[in-house]
């Protein structure tokens, strides 16, 4: 047996465990099928229906958006709840509920704690077979999906994304857009929308999916209860066009109002159920998965041709596409596209070397156990297996596939699928660019306590040891961003973040990302407003190799001119690809007015002219400041025995310099710029912003800031009811907050057309005005309370979230386990809080609005 095989059959040996625990699934006799995965390890249940139907089989109204104005329409109402009564009960009870369509399947999801599964049971049968498309509701979210579809165009990526299927596919219906054309969507009726629904919404269509901690003879009888009544319908075949074999290649080029070049190859290829299938997938991630992945490296790192660029096997059906994207800029594309093409030749010639293929293949094995970290993902895990593939058993089947492929194979695979008659080129240029037409086990429990460990020279060690995953995750966290820059250095600190996760003084970058990713690893940065770090995750054998790296990247860090060159041109060019998103872009104005000469005018990213001011000597002396132990919380969260582990974290630890944390020096007295303010950019839709001060992390209100954040969004609050639900003024409403140690910004904001901006504007007012009368129903509150409190702990589920919550509170001073104390506050939140709060804070004298629009005429 070859080393990549004799490694990848021990890397089997941690997915045994789920195929170990293989779910339920049965059968109802009207057709419905029913799948259950029990897992003790968290008190939360995910409850899924998948309808097996999606855009492709939208018959003789292809291209109309029927399943995805379906899936908007579900949660309007039903013979038994009010439209708004479904999202509200689903909160108080603390779940999420939400839903998306593809190409072939329409998902429906509650995700909550799972005493409460019988109710996400109960309102999605009642949603999925008994909803009743009011009349009014049909046509008010017609406006709201044709304003979606507008902001869509608003996107370079989302237009990219429908030129490459327009393009790559001429018969197959994933050339049309899963929201549908514009055209063809205005002209769908009530009667088109309920007699799609009456067709494709029955039982016997329908495939129910729940995990977590759950009684499977209990959920048999809670789903029998309320799917089990609706008899099996009329199920006629739809008819899905094969797309005929590509005979040329195909290529389009845009040029449009982009700063950056988005570009992408993509080759036809066969379905997910072809044999050739792993072998592609396992080529993808050689390819262009991670930093060490060959295209990354020889184009990005050695030949700077472009700024990110990635491969993905998309092969969900009987067709598919395997494509390589990269953004660069426009004089570059040209080269890279060569350059692809050359890596390409040279791999078919002589393959991959055996590390490469031990590292695809754990990268594959380490996927596969991410994509199970939550109950949600599980849940998806089996719906995929159902629907998609047909197969519960695919991923024990798919790895096994995985271990026959050789290096023969993949070349193989390469020289018959990636071939120069199948291929599509697409891009989205600046117009200044424009040129000429030519051209794993039982699952454990947790220990749900942090243990903390204060070192002499001031360093905090936290470890939370939990075996219910093969699964290990190491964090480093320091205070850093936007307080500790040079204003004219402003985005240094993220950069730096990045800087440390590259080259060591004994390895390069390029050695770095292979020496983490063969063994299937992920090692990091990550920056925010307050803070920055590092973290490395691996499978518990890895151990070692993770904090190898955490030494060399803290302690001996290179600041390499190469790589700082590499690393400022992407972030540059990720803060030119936020100025073609009018979101983004709005968000950005919006907070330079607010705070305008404190520090938070900009976020962790930074500006293209304070990147541009920095040199490598500059992030090493920002490093010599900030990474000092009084600055230093490591949190290692997972399966690993404290007693081995801790002392090798302490002697990290301790070789840190010795130093205090730096001082939070620049206080926030008020806004900068108050007033109405316009802003006019090239986009077919608007977006409206308003600003007030918020409270930081340490602000006495903080705890009300957070119901009142939960207070104004969401599918249940007051505000989206109105605004989009009642009157279809916006496709989105909601607030937001940016948030400091000590201050922060409180903000509203909506999408919405132009002609309606002042009208979602006067909404917004009049909402702010209800909590300032003290108006809020005491069902409102207790709603958005039980919601923060659920959503909290699911939003805890992963070894990494966990690390990441418990070590940021304890950097900023905040209990670690601090999951009593915040229900607590939350709990002792009332409506005279909400209301003094709103009073205080959403001042008009304290108001920087903003609407970003199309210009006049």
């Amino acid at each position: 047996m070859s080393k990549p095989a004799a490694s990848f059959a021990a890397d089997l040996k941690l997915l045994e465990s789920f195929w170990c625990r293989p779910a339920e699934r049965m059968v109802l006799p009207n057709g419905l099928t029913l799948l259950v995965q029990r897992d003790a390890a968290a008190p939360v249940a995910s409850v899924q229906v998948w309808v097996k139907t999606g855009s492709i089989h939208e018959g003789a109204l292809l291209g109309a958006g029927l399943s995805h104005y379906l899936e908007h329409m579900l949660f309007k109402g039903t013979v038994r709840r009010a439209g708004r009564e479904i999202s509200t009960t689903v909160q108080a009870h603390g779940g999420n509920i939400n839903a998306y369509t593809t190409f072939d399947r329409t998902v429906y999801y509650i995700d909550l704690p799972s005493t409460h599964v019988g109710v996400a049971i109960d309102i999605l049968a009642d949603a999925v077979l008994h909803s009743t498309l009011p009349a009014d509701e049909v046509a008010r979210e017609k406006d709201v999906i044709l304003r979606e579809i507008a902001m869509g165009q608003d996107d370079p990526d989302h237009r990219l994304g429908e030129t490459l299927f327009d393009t790559a596919f001429r018969q197959h219906p994933y050339r049309h857009p899963v929201i549908g054309h514009r055209d063809v969507f205005s002209g769908v009726t009530r009667e088109d929308l309920l007699a799609y629904y009456q067709a494709r919404y029955v039982p016997n269509n329908l495939v129910v999916v729940v995990a977590g901690d759950v009684d499977l003879a209990g959920v048999r009888a809670l789903v029998e209860q309320h799917f089990g009544g609706t008899p099996r319908g009329r199920l006629a075949p739809v008819v899905v066009a094969e797309e005929p074999a590509q005979l040329a290649p195909r290529t389009v080029h845009r040029h449009e109002d982009v700063e950056l070049t988005r570009a992408g190859l993509a080759w036809q290829i066969p379905g997910l159920t072809h044999a050739d299938a792993p072998a592609l997938d396992l080529l993808a991630t050689l390819l262009g998965h991670g930093d060490s992945s060959v295209l990354w490296q020889a184009i990005r790192e050695k030949q700077r041709l472009v700024h990110a660029i990635d491969v993905h096997c998309w092969n969900p059906g009987n067709a598919g596409l395997f494509y390589v994207s990269f953004t660069c800029e426009p004089g570059k594309r040209e080269a890279a596209v060569a350059a692809v093409h050359r890596e390409l030749a040279r791999v078919a010639a002589r393959g991959f070397t055996p590390a490469q293929l031990r590292k695809a293949l754990r990268q594959l094995v380490v996927g596969e156990i991410n994509a199970r970290k939550t109950m949600s993902g599980q849940a998806s895990r089996l719906g995929t297996a159902e629907v998609v593939v047909g197969d519960l058993d695919f991923s024990q089947t798919y790895f096994n596939q995985l271990a026959r492929v050789t290096n023969a194979t993949l070349r193989r695979v390469l020289k018959e699928h990636l071939v120069p008659a199948r291929l599509t080129e697409i891009s989205l240029n600046p117009k200044s660019a424009a040129q000429p037409a030519a051209a794993r086990a039982e699952t454990g429990k947790s220990t749900k306590k942090f243990v903390l460990h204060t070192l002499p020279n001031g360093a905090r060690l936290l470890l939370l040891p939990d075996s219910r995953l093969p699964n290990l995750h190491l964090r480093l966290l320091l205070e850093g961003g936007p307080l500790h820059e040079s204003p004219k250095q402003r985005g240094a600190t993220s950069l730096l973040a990045t800087l440390l996760t590259r080259d060591t003084r004994k390895r390069s970058a390029t050695e770095v990302a292979r020496f983490i990713e063969e063994v299937g690893g992920a090692f990091y940065p990550f920056s925010g407003n307050n803070s920055f770090g590092l973290a490395a995750e691996v499978l518990p054998g890895d151990v070692n190799r993770a904090l190898t790296l955490l030494n060399e990247a803290v302690l001996t860090p290179a600041f390499n001119r190469a790589s700082f060159e590499i690393e400022r041109e992407a972030q540059i060019a990720d803060l030119q690809q936020e100025a073609d998103d009018v979101v983004a872009l709005g968000r950005k104005l919006v907070r330079k007015k607010f705070f305008g000469g404190h520090p938070f005018a900009i976020d962790a990213q930074g500006t293209i002219e304070g990147l541009k001011a920095l040199k490598p000597a500059d992030l090493a002396a920002l490093w010599k400041r900030l990474g000092v132990a009084g600055n230093s919380v490591l949190v290692a969260a997972g399966d690993f025995d404290p007693k081995t582990l801790a002392p090798k974290l302490k002697a990290f630890l301790a070789r840190l310099p010795k130093g205090k944390a730096p001082l939070r020096a620049v206080p926030f007295k008020a806004p900068a710029e108050v007033g109405d303010f316009t802003e006019h950019q090239p986009r077919e839709q608007a977006v409206v912003f308003q600003a007030f001060p918020g409270p930081g992390l340490l602000g006495e209100d903080y705890y009300t800031g957070e119901v009142a954040d939960e207070l104004f969004s969401g599918m249940s609050s007051r505000l989206f009811e109105r605004v989009r639900e009642e009157k279809g003024l916006a496709y989105f409403v909601r607030s937001s907050r940016v948030t400091g140690i000590e201050a922060g910004m409180f903000l509203f904001y909506a999408g919405t057309a132009p002609a309606t901006a002042e009208a979602v504007l006067t909404e917004i007012d009049a909402e702010i005005a209800r909590v300032q009368a003290g108006e809020v129903a005491m069902e409102e509150l207790q709603r958005c309370q039980t919601r923060l409190k659920a959503g909290r702990r699911m939003g805890l589920q992963t070894n990494g979230a966990r690390a990441m919550h418990a070590g940021l509170n304890l950097l900023y001073g905040l209990p670690v386990d601090d999951e009593v104390r915040y229900d607590a506050r939350i709990d002792g939140v009332t409506i005279p809080d909400l209301q003094a709060f709103a009073r205080r804070r959403f001042q008009r004298t304290l108001r920087t609005q903003l609407v970003v629009r199309p210009p006049a005429g």
